[in-house]
């Protein structure tokens, strides 16, 4: 078959997988050599590669048949910018080993958030689960040989196109998990591996002792999966509540060794997006954990943005501000009215509180491909933050919030989560998600292909710099001091490597730049907050243009 010879290619520079000793994914105890740190990770999501993809064919056929008349209707070599086409294989394999030319050996690991198979959209050729397992089984090699071969953790997500029918996932274990159990057996700890083969989801140490990465199988919560519950609470044995209930014990694990933890899937929890029983019990278990959790890093949606948890989704429907309640079609114009409900910074309480990440995709469908690096707080040691705060009690308790003592009898409430759930929760504004302090992100570069188009077998298109979150004096730390107190400018840490910054950002300090219009000092919930703050005000729109621009990459 012709998608069996294309295959062949995209993996023609794959190796067989590299075994990995299980230390370096420390279940209770942390390796005994860990790596040397560089401060970054990467974060790609959605590469949709295509196998049936051809150049010059219709995009009505999605790219893969008939040559039409009109030239702006047909594909392009390297993918099709703003259409529904997904991936040439080509560009999956360009983009991955761009990324590994220029960010390969500045990275600790990396977060890849789902979506390795190409889209449901072409009636004449469906797709089959062979097919899914195996563009999914080719990018995880690519995976393995371009990074974890060097020690470079990959912690992988299920994405709701990598199954078959899309979106559809019973309850485990199935042939499902049991087959990306294998594709990713490199990946998973293998203390691990059985929890993933009832779920689909796992924990990794990507800082050995100190950073873990939690991967969520979101499709347990999509409510486009109707076969499952809705993380109803009368259904202790729901899929979604059996991931929540052993995310909650991760969670508690990792807050008691005082290690942080960033929380990764593939679909972001959201009120559109999850049924609104498990999406309180994410947001509930998000604030409640706010002093361990470092952020939420998603994919699916395509489209760069980021939005807020917030205490008010967990108040009963009698108590939910009409803000919460209204709906937009478009995206930005949603996220815009829902940050004009922010309160003045004087009476933000920040416990209430959580900020989620959501990357733009490889795959040129409906924009252009993207991809994204952050940077985190590596300086000090451990003993410099008291990450347990010993004898300091949790900040409060939630349980009697709004009206719920008055209507949590009612027939209509008494089942919810928002009535279940009372749990103390833990919060703390010296935690690295609230204070610049170890660990704490501090900000990302995002690159994109803006030539795209206009690239064919001889000319390669270009990943450029399209923005950065930081401050311009961020990216230039002259110096840091060393134990002696002198000046060592040859260790000091730069967010974004000299060589992967525009040529008007290499040669030193700036006052502003075009590429960092929203000068975050990093990127702590207060942070976030701010900037949502300022992108609501009616009197920056000139900010706003450029939230609207990132989003849409037009």
């Amino acid at each position: 078959m012709l998608w069996t010879a294309l295959f062949l290619a995209f993996i023609a520079t794959a190796e067989p997988t590299v075994a990995q000793d299980i230390t370096q994914f420390p279940i209770l105890a942390p390796a005994t050599a860990p790596r040397k740190l560089h401060g970054r990770f990467l974060h790609i999501t959605d590469i949709h590669p295509d196998p049936y993809y051809k150049t010059g064919t219709s995009l009505k056929k999605a790219c893969h048949r008939k040559k039409p008349s009109k030239k702006k209707n047909r594909s392009k070599y390297w993918g099709t910018p703003y259409s529904d086409c997904d991936s040439p294989l080509h560009l999956a394999n360009y983009t991955l080993d761009y990324v590994n030319k220029h960010w390969g050996s500045e990275i600790d690991f990396v977060i890849w958030t789902g979506d390795n198979a190409r889209h449901d959209n072409d009636r004449r050729t469906p797709r089959t689960p062979a097919e899914i397992f195996q563009l999914n089984r080719n990018v995880a090699k690519r995976m393995e040989k371009l990074f974890a071969s060097k020690g470079i953790p990959v912690v992988p997500s299920l994405g709701n196109n990598d199954l078959w029918p899309h979106n559809i996932l019973t309850p485990g274990p199935n042939a499902v998990t049991k087959e990306f159990t294998s594709i990713w057996g490199s990946f998973i700890p293998f203390a691990y591996h059985q929890i993933f083969q009832r779920g689909a989801y796992y924990s990794t140490e990507v800082v050995p002792g100190a950073i873990a990465a939690i991967s969520l199988n979101t499709l347990y919560f999509y409510d486009s999966n109707k076969v499952v519950s809705g993380c109803d609470s009368r259904e202790p044995n729901d899929p979604g509540n059996l991931q929540f209930d052993w995310l909650e014990v991760q969670l508690k694990i990792y807050r008691s060794r005082g290690m942080k933890v960033w929380l990764t899937g593939h679909i972001p929890p959201s009120h559109g997006n999850y049924f609104p029983e498990c999406y309180v019990r994410y947001a509930e278990l998000s604030l409640r954990f706010q002093d361990t959790i470092l952020g939420h890093l998603y994919g699916h949606m395509n489209a760069d943005h980021f939005y807020l948890i917030e205490d008010v989704d967990l108040l009963l429907d009698v108590d939910q501000p009409d803000g919460k309640l209204r709906g937009e079609d478009d995206l930005c114009d949603a996220l815009l009215n829902d940050f004009a409900d922010i309160p003045k910074r004087s009476k933000t309480d920040m416990d209430g509180f959580g900020v989620v990440n959501v990357s733009p995709s490889v795959v040129p469908n409906p924009y252009l491909p993207s991809f994204r690096v952050y940077s985190y707080n590596i300086s000090g040691t451990p003993g410099d933050v008291d990450i347990l705060r010993k004898g300091r009690k949790p900040s409060h308790n939630r349980g009697d919030h709004g009206s719920k003592e008055k209507y949590c009898a009612e027939k209509e409430y008494k089942h919810s989560w928002k009535c279940i759930l009372n749990n103390t929760w833990h919060t703390d504004s010296d935690s690295p998600s609230r204070t610049n302090t170890l660990w704490s992100p501090l900000g990302y570069a995002q690159y994109y292909i803006p030539d795209l188009g206009e690239g064919n077998k001889t000319h390669y298109p270009h990943f450029k710099l399209e923005y950065a979150t930081y401050a311009p004096a961020a990216l230039y730390p002259l110096t840091v001091n060393d134990e002696e107190g002198m000046k060592d400018k040859d260790n000091a840490f730069y967010p974004i490597p000299l060589k992967n910054l525009p040529k008007s950002l290499r040669k030193g300090p700036v006052s502003k730049s075009k590429y960092l219009p929203y000068g975050m000092e990093d990127l702590t919930i207060g942070s976030w907050v701010d900037l949502a703050r300022k992108l609501s005000k009616d009197g920056n729109q000139k900010l706003r243009k450029k939230f609207r621009k990132y989003m849409y990459q037009a």
